[in-house]
């Protein structure tokens, strides 16, 4: 019994100390900006030694993108009013690139953060920590908010909803890993352009840009001209 309630004592503490950090960066980037989160402010306005993050943070890009995961809730809570409507799985499809394209854009140094950089690969692994820290964050939507993150990585997500474009046939199946590749290449070049300021889009143009485009991907791969009916209607 003592063992179990000091476990639980550990986990509280683990809990409480990495909400600090957490909080605290996320502090930083509202106010200062992505690029001004520095170990040492963290530090400082979590009113604890610098070497104590370490404890509980590989290194400032962990930190950093744990704090990212805040930005994916209203995002998550939002994209049932995307895909409400959707009339088939091409326009839901579309939807949820609209969707994702609006709030990443938004904030595409964060984006790219939680889909592209060092940690990405362990997202759901991060995404289950984080909601245990701050679990008020879910809300109603707790459901929705982790299936939508339970895939491994952003090109897993992407092929499951491409899989229901292939069911109603508008695509083949055979063609789905070279749709998938090429559209998030599409994606993650653009948002790669903007993070590195190589372009200077507002994030409706950069929207924009790349639902084009990858409206382009899905009608060069169209079956029986399917995928161009159902834009014109």
């Amino acid at each position: 019994m003592y063992s179990k309630t000091s476990e639980v004592k550990k986990r509280m503490q683990k809990i409480r100390m990495m909400s600090y950090f957490i909080e605290a960066t996320q502090k930083i980037i509202e106010e200062q900006g992505f690029e001004n989160v520095t170990i040492r402010k963290v530090s400082d306005i979590a009113g604890y030694n610098s070497a104590t993050i370490y404890n509980y943070f590989e290194n400032l890009e962990h930190l950093v993108f744990f704090a990212s995961m805040k930005y994916l809730r209203e995002y998550s809570r939002n994209l049932s009013s995307y895909t409400k409507g959707a009339r088939n799985s091409l326009e839901k499809y579309l939807n949820i690139w609209s969707a994702f394209c609006k709030y990443s854009f938004e904030r595409p140094q964060v984006f790219y953060t939680i889909f592209f950089d060092k940690f990405s690969s362990s997202l759901p692994d991060i995404v289950e920590q984080y909601y245990e820290i701050f679990s008020e964050e879910l809300g109603e939507h707790k459901d929705s908010t982790l299936l939508m993150l339970q895939k491994k990585n952003i090109y897993a997500r992407n092929k499951a909803i491409l899989e229901d474009c292939v069911s109603e046939g508008y695509i083949m199946a055979d063609d789905i890993d070279a749709i998938n590749e090429m559209s998030m290449l599409i994606y993650q070049s653009l948002l790669s352009r903007v993070v590195d300021g190589q372009v200077s889009y507002s994030p409706d143009e950069s929207s924009k840009k790349t639902l084009e485009y990858l409206k382009r991907v899905l009608i060069s791969y169209q079956v029986d001209n399917t995928v161009s009916n159902a834009f014109e209607n």
